[in-house]
Order: structure tokens, then C-alpha cells, then sequence
């Protein structure tokens, strides 16, 4: 049992325990910013929306259903992970700068958040130019509802995401909930269906704008013959 005592022995042994946990950590971390570990988003269905219940954020909310938003000329939607995210705020004021041209469409813009918590959605208002409207049971965040929780922080491209909307100078705070990922929605009037469903896979994987704006002009506003059918 010599090389019991052999200082070289615990040496070799220490390095290939350090060698390994260094190994393990770099499949981690390379797993990680793959999408195996994603959670699949299941797509929804036009009669998965319409039946959403909506709430007015005044002092005396009115209760409605979610196609009332589209039901007539279509609507952009967007699903906010969480208003005083800074990355949300990067995507709602993008979502925003289409607002010209969704309104020479006469298509409206809309956001649903899931919860009201103190100033949040008062403060997301500056940042998106549409209706804000709440979303309790969170069903605009399903039909399944997927979370990133602390793998996020070792994706290389929310890392990406959070430089970008830092240097463009968004700012925000970690108040309320913010692991249940949002998503963008074109919807088109009546029975048209859903032109375009953006899930968002990380933090601050925003929708492609173009696509949204090629998805909008697909939209075909009903018309006083079209809604008797």
C-alpha cells in the first residue's frame, strides 16, 4: 500500500476529480444553451382563446371575453411576461413602433398581463401605446403553461438579450411574477383564426417584427355581409 503514501497519488486523484466536475459543468452549461431542456410550447386554438376571460384595469373591472378584442377587425396581442421586466419593455415599445401602420390597417394593438402588482402595469403603459388588459387565470400563457427559471441566467443568449435591451437603454426591476414565458399573438376577425402564435422560448426572445406585420395584413375585417353568415 504504498502508493497510499505517495503524495503524487492524491495529486493525480484531486486533478481527475477537478478535471471531471470541470467536464460536467461544460456539458452543463453546453446542454444548457441548447433548446433539448426548452419546455415545448403546445400551440392554442382559436376556441382555446375565445373563451378567455379579460378584466379592464379600472377601478371597477368589467369582465369580458378574449374575442371580443378581435372579433371585428383582428388584433395584435401581446402576452407580457412581466411589465417591469426591462426586456418586456424592449419588446412592447418594438410591438409599439408598428402601431402607425396597424393603424392604417385598422387593426388594434393589445397586451394582457397576468397580475397587478402595485405601479407595474401604470409603469409598462409609456413603453406599449395599446389596451392593457388583465389576464387572472393566465390562460394567454398556455394552453401549457412553460417556465425558464434559473437556466435562463446561463443562456448565452439571454445574456445577449440583456446587453441589447440594456444598450438601448431599458431599464426595470424584478418586481412580480417572471418565469412564465408571454408571447405574441396576430389574430384575425370572426373565424379567420390565428395568423401568427410567437411563444417565447428565453428571456428576451422577442417576435420577429416583420412577421408580425406580414401576418397583419393577411387580417380581413369582417364586413356587415360576412358577419350574418
Amino acid at each position: 500500500m504504498s502508493f497510499l503514501q505517495d503524495p503524487s497519488f492524491f495529486t493525480m486523484g484531486m486533478w481527475s476529480i477537478g478535471a471531471g466536475a470541470i467536464g460536467a459543468a461544460a456539458l452543463a452549461l453546453l446542454l444548457a444553451n441548447t433548446d433539448v431542456f426548452l419546455p415545448k410550447p403546445q400551440k392554442a386554438t382559436l376556441e382555446y382563446l375565445e373563451d378567455i376571460d379579460l378584466k379592464t384595469l379600472e377601478k371597477e373591472p368589467m369582465t369580458f371575453k378574449a374575442k371580443a378584442l378581435w372579433e371585428n377587425n383582428g388584433a395584435v396581442i401581446m402576452a407580457v411576461r412581466r411589465p417591469g421586466c426591462f426586456l418586456c419593455r424592449e419588446e412592447a415599445a418594438d410591438l409599439s413602433s408598428l402601431k402607425p401602420k396597424l393603424d392604417e390597417l385598422g387593426i388594434p394593438l393589445y397586451a394582457v398581463v397576468k397580475e397587478q402588482v402595485k405601479t407595474e402595469v401604470k409603469d409598462f403603459q409609456p413603453y406599449f401605446k395599446g389596451e392593457i388588459f388583465l389576464d387572472e387565470k393566465k390562460k394567454f400563457y398556455g394552453p401549457e403553461r412553460r417556465k425558464m427559471m434559473f437556466m435562463g441566467f446561463v443562456r448565452l443568449g439571454v445574456w445577449y438579450n440583456f446587453f441589447r435591451a440594456r444598450s438601448g437603454g431599458f431599464s426595470g426591476n424584478l418586481e412580480g411574477e417572471g418565469f412564465i414565458l408571454g408571447g405574441v399573438f396576430v389574430v384575425g376577425p370572426g373565424k379567420q383564426g390565428i395568423l401568427l402564435e410567437h411563444r417565447e422560448k428565453e428571456f428576451g426572445d422577442k417576435v420577429n417584427l416583420v412577421s408580425v406585420l406580414e401576418a397583419a395584413r393577411k387580417i380581413k375585417p369582417q364586413t356587415s355581409t360576412s358577419e350574418k353568415k
